[in-house]
C-alpha cells in the first residue's frame, strides 16, 4: 500500500463539504485497484510505458510493450540508444513512438532532463521538464504525476474523458471549460480523486 497519500477517509470528508455530487462516488471505489502495482519505481520505465501506451487500446498497448521489454532486456536509457530502431519497430512500435523513447533515453543521458530530482519538483516544473521530450506533451506529464509521483491535485483538462465525466455525472451536455473549472477549483488540493472518480463513472480505466 502506498502510504504518502491522504486516508480516503479525510478526501471523503473533504468532498462531502465542497461537492456532494462526487463526494457520492467516492466510497464506491476499489482505491487500491487505482493506486496499487500500477507502475515501477523508475521513471524511465514508466516514462517508456506511457510513450509505447499512447494511443493504443489495453491489450494491444500490453501486447507491444511486452515485446519492447524483451527486446530490450532491461528498459534502461543506455539499452534503447543502443538498439537499432527498426527492431523497435519490428516489435510494434511506430516509427514516431521510436523516435520519442530514443528522445527520452538520449535527454536522460545528456542529463537534457533530470528523473533523479523530478520528485522533489513542482507540477508544473515536472510538467515543464517532461515535456521538452518527444512525444510527451501535458497529458502524458498530468498522468505521469498522477499515477507515478502520486500527486493528490492533478486534473488534466485535455482529457477527453475527464470531459465526459463532468457532462454525465452533472447532467452538462457540454461544458466549457470555464464550467469544467468552477466544479473543480472546489476540490482542491485533492483533484486527483475527483479525476479518478470522473473515470470510475465511465468505468474507463
Amino acid at each position: 500500500m502506498i502510504t504518502d497519500l491522504t486516508p480516503i477517509s479525510d478526501v471523503i470528508s473533504h468532498y462531502q463539504k465542497v461537492d456532494k455530487t462526487i463526494a457520492k462516488v467516492l466510497p464506491t471505489i476499489t482505491w487500491s485497484d487505482w493506486f496499487e502495482d500500477r507502475v515501477s519505481s523508475d521513471h524511465f520505465y514508466n516514462l517508456s510505458k506511457n510513450i509505447i501506451y499512447q494511443q493504443l487500446a489495453g491489450k494491444a498497448a500490453r501486447t507491444i510493450f511486452g515485446r519492447f521489454e524483451s527486446l530490450v532486456k532491461e528498459v534502461a536509457p543506455q539499452n534503447i540508444i543502443n538498439i537499432e530502431g527498426q527492431l523497435l519497430r519490428d516489435a510494434g512500435l511506430s516509427w514516431a513512438k521510436v523516435s520519442y523513447v530514443k528522445d527520452l533515453a538520449e535527454k536522460v543521458v545528456s542529463k537534457a532532463i533530470n528523473l533523479d530530482s523530478i520528485e522533489q519538483m513542482e507540477n508544473e516544473t515536472v510538467i515543464t521538464e517532461l515535456t521538452k521530450v518527444k512525444g510527451i506533451g501535458r497529458w502524458t506529464a498530468e498522468m505521469f504525476l498522477l499515477f507515478t509521483l502520486h500527486r493528490e491535485n492533478v486534473f488534466s483538462y485535455g482529457d477527453l474523458g475527464l470531459k465526459n465525466g463532468i457532462a454525465k455525472l452533472y447532467q452538462l451536455s457540454t461544458p466549457s471549460t470555464k464550467v469544467i473549472e468552477q466544479i473543480v477549483s472546489r476540490w482542491t488540493p485533492y483533484e486527483s480523486y475527483g479525476s479518478i472518480a470522473l473515470w470510475h463513472t465511465l468505468d474507463n480505466r
